[in-house]
């Protein structure tokens, strides 16, 4: 894709009347996503930890979008208790839900549980969002054209379903937990594309990956490892070498938006290794497209979660 036709967000339609929710929106990826999807008409529903930086990032859009129309949900995606809060919330105040954007994420972090005993990696960035999206499946099966978007990553390459040690238990390491809860975040969407699927549902699952791009996500694990030398190599990396948090963006907002994004398709950046540049149509790797694999996840992963998606209960074919 050249510059002079790269798809910005310019290219978003108007989106005035949708409803979107962006899980960790309120920094990074999430933000600038957030930013730009207001800036377009869209009420966009930030589900957010921490309510004072979500606070924070609604004054900055209000601020440059004063018609935008933002509002704050609290959501810990390490909590199926704040989840299910989270849902009905949500449900209270809103009969549709047009786009969900499974973005909230954390990266190679030391040896860590969720509430409910899972692995920290594996139970924030693809059970948590497991669970959420299965809450609100039927709100975004009876919304026409809706759209379930994860948000994956180059890691995913690294990445392994350890069934027999799904949670590290017996051997855990910071990269390999992420890789794995990426390529569980390709799994997921194409399974849960497949499914959609064999019921002719209107609802599609995409996935995208931001490249290498500057965000506090780089951060975070060095700052709990209490390493000041790898935050500081990191924090060297997102100046030198990574691309902008709105680079960063691109992807999901295309596959968010885009009118040529279909179900099961993945979106990154179209420069070297997929590191950095303007989005398009990409292919992941052999592993995240296992249908055996893809269905053992998700049996496994609603046992873990308890959340049925009575919907899509029908056997795959």
């Amino acid at each position: 894709m050249h510059r002079d036709t790269a798809w910005t967000h310019e290219d978003i339609h108007d989106l005035t009347g949708k409803t979107i929710i962006v899980t960790g929106a309120n920094s990074g990826i999430g933000f600038e996503a957030a930013t730009h999807l207001a800036a377009k008409g869209a009420h966009i529903v930030m589900a957010c930890r921490n309510e004072q930086k979500a606070t924070h990032a609604i004054k900055l859009i209000t601020q440059r979008f004063d018609k935008a129309q933002i509002s704050f949900i609290p959501l810990d995606l390490a909590d199926l208790k704040s989840i299910k809060a989270f849902t009905e919330t949500f449900l209270k105040n809103h009969d549709r839900l047009d786009v969900l954007i499974n973005n909230a994420g954390i990266m190679a972090i030391p040896k860590r549980s969720t509430k409910d005993g899972f692995e920290m990696q594996l139970g924030t960035n693809h059970l948590g969002h497991f669970a959420l999206t299965g809450h609100l499946l039927n709100t975004l099966l009876n919304t026409p054209e809706s759209r379930v978007v994860s948000v994956s990553s180059v890691a995913h390459r690294m990445g392994k379903i350890r069934f027999r040690d799904l949670h590290g238990d017996k051997k855990y390491d910071p990269w390999k937990a992420y890789g794995q809860s990426k390529l569980a975040n390709l799994l997921f969407t194409y399974e849960l594309d497949h499914r959609l699927r064999s019921i002719h549902a209107d609802t599609i699952a995409v996935a995208c990956h931001p490249g290498y791009s500057s965000t506090n996500l780089q951060l975070v694990g060095p700052q709990m490892q209490n390493s000041s030398l790898k935050e500081k190599l990191n924090a060297l990396g997102n100046q030198v070498i990574a691309q902008s948090a709105y680079m960063g963006a691109l992807p999901t907002l295309y596959a968010a938006t885009a009118d040529d994004v279909a179900g099961g398709d993945y979106i990154g950046p179209d420069g070297f290794m997929e590191m950095r540049g303007y989005p398009k149509k990409v292919t992941s790797n052999s592993a995240s497209q296992s249908v055996e694999t893809g269905r053992k996840l998700w049996e496994v992963s609603t046992q873990l979660t308890d959340v049925h998606y009575d919907a899509l209960s029908i056997s795959p074919t």
